[in-house]
């Protein structure tokens, strides 16, 4: 194990990560320059259309080094020399990871795999939020983090080049708690750089390891095997994949191996490693990243973050299976939540499906069975946030060739009403008059330049968010703050940028809970309660999304023989309401020469009385049309 490395590359979105993986990937050659294309290992459309990475991404590569010492400039107490071992070829198992904030789930999955990471820093724009949330994540899983600025490229014809770059090494030193001769200045796009933090982080990272709290009885050690389950996807021919680290023991095809947390038991169809495409092997040794073929066809006997155990070698009888299992990962709590209809092609049982997988290689993903009275059977589905639903759904039409209708998103809300608290995700089920309300708040850190300090504060009338503290950060200000969830999307990200011209970068993560002052805005339409347009909006507001709602839908329903009336309504007060006239009949040629106008009475009066009659049993059907454009943002 003394020539492996297990690292992850971390980094707030747009720094950069998938290039410099692009350039890892050059340099050991793992793919062939002829293969070699932009963001490699991001293996999804998705990804390279948005130029982000959505999915972690692991992969083996081998590097031939020996005996190198590397010295940090103007730091004597950075030197390390690289062991010099019989076997020169080092494999290095890279993870690249999100940069999102909504995929801070997939970054920590990740860091519980491996010993090290990769801080990578954009050199233009120097340290932002999730630089920050990354640093103390990595922190928290014990990893030893190598510092490293990127894009140094783009100032290597600039004047004022040195004095920046060494701004952005200083910054990181500073937050790293180290000199600045031990921070990389690597470019992703020409590869400079890019040997010597390699270098570094064979000399720095530890080989793999037994942490503390994955250690057994001595007698059980190292005669069994343990693998930790970090990730999976669904495969045709081999059934569920399982990305594993194998912490002790071995795995080879063939064996029997158990799944602790769903208690399936299995037979190694196939064991491998990253190339970065699967490649078979042999054996999966003891420190070493790769995956598992289980042969398994239901989605949830594989449950990320379950431990692999293979029995047959245990020397003691293990009477509670439960005492083999590896720290694994808490579980994601859903904070946004929306409806999914079949539209189309689709049926119910599609969706479903669809929904299982995906599941396995996205485990924040929650989904429950749902109906609506106008579009069917669907489910409820829950996400970490407005960009995790986006992705989530793109993938489900891509991937799956899907179409479906989704609801309003929406947040968890805690009500108590006579003295009985209960959560409620669903807007149709919140009470029109509860005791009290609790909604669940973020604890929001945004990073800003300070000539845009005035202008991201004026946000705060916006979108209900108060500032706590404001900290100097190198050349940036820190604000740390508090806000409802609810107000994340409503294009909080978007607004932010605008009111500092793209340079302003923000993190968060759920912190607790506040009470809230929130109502349940109902549609009406002939009278009848439209239980899918119902939303939760705060009371300061609910009059303009009342009247907002109402002129659209005028807008939007055809004309029928009877007056349709459209109602936003709170509790038992009607806000706004509209009235779509019914349709007019010509009653024939009444002119001049048309006949006697007390004829022309009688049928507009009969005419009359027929449409009391059907106004008294109207019935108003939304059109999955209508609840599209309605739904749309």
């Amino acid at each position: 194990m003394g020539n492996i490395r297990n690292f992850v590359i971390i980094a707030h979105i747009d720094s950069g990560k998938s290039t410099l993986a692009d350039r890892l990937l050059e340099l050991t050659g793992t793919v062939e320059a002829r293969s070699m294309r932009p963001q490699y290992l991001d293996q999804l459309d998705l990804e390279r259309e948005r130029g982000i990475t959505i999915k972690m991404a692991p992969v083996r590569m081998e590097y031939g080094i020996r005996n190198i010492e590397y010295g940090g400039k103007g730091d004597q107490n950075s030197k390390f020399q690289i062991p010099n071992s019989s076997d020169s070829r080092y494999i290095l198992n890279l993870i690249d990871t999100p940069g999102h904030s909504d995929f801070s789930y997939e970054v920590s999955r990740a860091l519980a795999a491996v010993e090290g990471a990769i801080l990578l820093v954009d050199g233009t724009k120097g340290i932002q939020a999730q630089t920050l949330a990354n640093l103390r994540a990595a922190r928290k899983a014990n990893l030893t983090v190598i510092g490293a600025v990127n894009k140094i490229d783009l100032f290597e014809a600039r004047i004022d080049a040195d004095g920046t770059i060494e701004q952005r090494v200083r910054e990181l030193a500073e937050l790293l708690s180290c000199a600045p001769g031990n921070i990389l200045r690597v470019s992703g796009k020409t590869g400079k750089g890019v040997p010597e933090l390699l270098e570094a982080v064979i000399g720095k990272v530890p080989p793999p390891y037994i942490r503390e709290n994955q250690r057994l009885d001595p007698r059980l050690s190292a005669v069994g095997a343990r693998a930790l389950i970090f990730d999976s996807l669904y495969d045709d021919h081999k059934g569920i994949v399982a990305y594993v680290r194998v912490v002790e023991g071995a795995l080879r095809a063939g064996e029997e191996v158990e799944l602790l947390a769903s208690g399936a038991a299995m037979r190694i169809k196939e064991v491998g490693y990253f190339a970065p495409k699967f490649r078979t092997s042999e054996i999966l040794n003891e420190g070493e990243i790769g995956y598992i073929a289980t042969g398994l066809k239901e989605p949830a006997k594989v449950k990320i973050g379950d431990t692999i155990v293979g029995l047959s070698n245990y020397q003691l009888p293990i009477t509670n299976l439960q005492t083999l299992a590896l720290p694994g990962y808490r579980d994601p709590q859903p904070v946004v939540f929306l409806s999914f209809y079949p539209d189309g092609d689709t049926e119910f049982e599609d969706l479903e499906r669809a929904l299982a997988r995906l599941k396995l290689n996205d485990p924040a993903l929650r989904f429950e069975p749902d109906a609506n009275e106008a579009l069917g059977r669907g489910f409820k589905v829950g996400f970490l946030g407005q960009l995790h639903f986006e992705i989530a759904a793109s993938r489900l039409t891509r991937e799956f060739n899907l179409s479906f209708l989704t609801s309003f998103p929406s947040v968890a809300y805690r009500v108590e009403e006579r003295g009985v608290s209960r959560v409620i995700t669903q807007p149709q089920d919140f009470p029109d008059a509860p005791d009290a309300v609790w909604e669940p708040m973020i604890a929001l850190e945004v990073v800003v330049p300070p000539e845009y300090l005035n202008q991201v504060l004026t946000l705060q009338h916006t979108f209900e968010f108060q500032v706590g503290a404001i900290h100097n950060f190198g050349a940036h200000l820190a604000l740390e703050a508090r806000m409802p969830l609810r107000e994340l999307i409503r294009d909080f990200d978007d607004r932010l940028k605008s009111a500092s011209a793209g340079f302003a970068s923000f993190s968060y993560e759920i912190a607790g809970e506040a009470r809230g002052d929130v109502q349940k805005l109902e549609v009406l339409l002939a009278g009848e309660i439209v239980a899918a347009l119902t939303r939760i909006v705060p009371a300061a507001s609910v009059a303009h999304e009342a009247r907002q709602t109402v002129e659209r839908l005028k807008g939007l329903l055809p004309k029928q023989q009877f007056p349709q009336a459209i109602q936003a309504r709170v509790g038992g007060r009607i806000l706004a309401r509209e009235t779509i006239p019914a349709l007019k009949k010509l009653l024939g040629n009444f002119g001049k020469t048309g006949g006697d106008r007390t004829r022309k009475m009688k049928l507009w009066k009969k005419q009359q009385e027929g449409k009391k009659k059907l106004l008294q049993m109207a019935r108003v059907k939304l059109s999955p049309e209508v609840f599209r454009e309605i739904l749309k943002k």
